[in-house]
């Protein structure tokens, strides 16, 4: 059974297409609410806080109690935020992530997408991976784990 004194605090940075893979893999599944995301291009930087499931103690485990906890993920370098059917005037709208990818440009520019359920899309133009995740609460339990299909 996942237990939360199994659970141990994330904080991991990205410089790279790889490194990005690793949050991605570790927010796979995370929920928020748009009105959670926001986009300060005076500071080039897009930030966002959502409940990322613990996927690093429930991997093998097929029945709860799950663990999730609040983490905060943002993006420096960054030169433009679209949201692609997303209904961003919907503050209290949950979206579930699937995953966040870079599309390489040329000199380590590029974008980086984030995409998820239901087909919506944040796409970020940068000029480079240079993220921070951390995890920011105590973890909670849950039952449900998110199911995939095979």
């Amino acid at each position: 059974m996942a237990s939360l004194k199994d659970y141990k605090p994330l904080k991991l940075m990205a410089g790279d297409e790889e490194d990005l893979g690793v949050i991605s893999a570790c927010l796979q599944d995370a929920v928020a609410k748009l009105g959670d995301f926001a986009f300060l291009p005076d500071e080039r930087r897009f930030a966002l806080v959502a409940n990322r499931f613990v996927w690093e103690i429930a991997v093998d485990r097929r029945s709860g109690p799950f663990v999730r906890v609040r983490s905060g993920l943002h993006f420096d370098d960054v030169k433009s935020a679209q949201f692609q059917h997303l209904r961003t005037n919907a503050k209290d709208a949950v979206v579930e992530l699937l995953s966040i990818r870079f599309e390489k440009g040329e000199d380590g520019a590029g974008v980086i997408m984030f995409d998820f359920a239901g087909g919506g899309a944040v796409r970020l133009e940068v000029e480079s991976v240079n993220a921070y995740m951390s995890d920011i609460s105590d973890p909670w339990r849950t039952r449900a784990k998110p199911k995939h299909d095979e």
